[in-house]
């Protein structure tokens, strides 16, 4: 039995994101795989990595529950909307807090490489925007995107990430966001 991690970075209840997660879920649970949630915005947390990587901040239980659920996850699914070109601020606080040297990397010492402690893992990117996927692709390069895919996952050895834009959100109708949980219903369906 495949498992499935949603990760919502979206910390509004009532956003699109919050929906697209459920649909997610509905599609991966009928196809037989077990499903865990984290959805950040609910978390008691600092974001605030205090002094950086120079010593370690003891977790909060939140997100040692919430580094329990990665690790026994084969695949992570990443919900986000995109905000100023990046990922919501709680999102990144989350990463900043959870994905630590010893738990999601390891530096080696006296060397600049490192070793990448969730290979095995894949992922799945879908995130929300105010404009089309191919204008945030190709006018601004895809920030979040390369932050969260190439900066966080796949340095920390997840492969493949598979990247899903659904957009624009600000001007989409009733039929346009359904049509996106219908798709994002299926994907967990194919659990992809």
């Amino acid at each position: 039995m495949k498992k499935i991690l949603i990760i919502n970075g979206h910390p509004n209840k009532s956003s699109l994101c919050y929906g697209l997660a459920q649909a997610y879920k509905l599609g991966a649970s009928g196809a037989g795989a077990e499903v865990a949630e984290i959805n950040i915005g609910e978390l008691k947390f600092n974001p605030n990595l205090q002094s950086g990587y120079q010593h370690r901040t003891e977790l909060e239980r939140d997100l040692t529950d919430a580094w329990e659920k990665i690790k026994l996850a084969d695949h992570l699914v990443w919900i986000h909307p995109v905000w100023w070109g990046g990922l919501p601020a709680i999102t990144k606080g989350f990463i900043d807090r959870v994905f630590l040297p010893g738990f999601a990397f390891q530096y080696r010492e006296n060397s600049v490489w490192w070793d990448k402690l969730l290979t095995g893992k894949t992922a799945s990117i879908i995130t929300t925007l105010d404009q089309p996927g191919w204008y945030y692709r190709l006018m601004y390069g895809k920030p979040s995107v390369n932050q969260l895919k190439k900066s966080t996952l796949e340095f920390c050895g997840v492969k493949p990430v598979k990247v899903t834009y659904l957009g624009p959100v600000k001007s989409s109708t009733a039929e346009n966001r359904q049509r996106w949980l219908n798709k994002v219903e299926q994907m967990g369906k194919e659990l992809r």
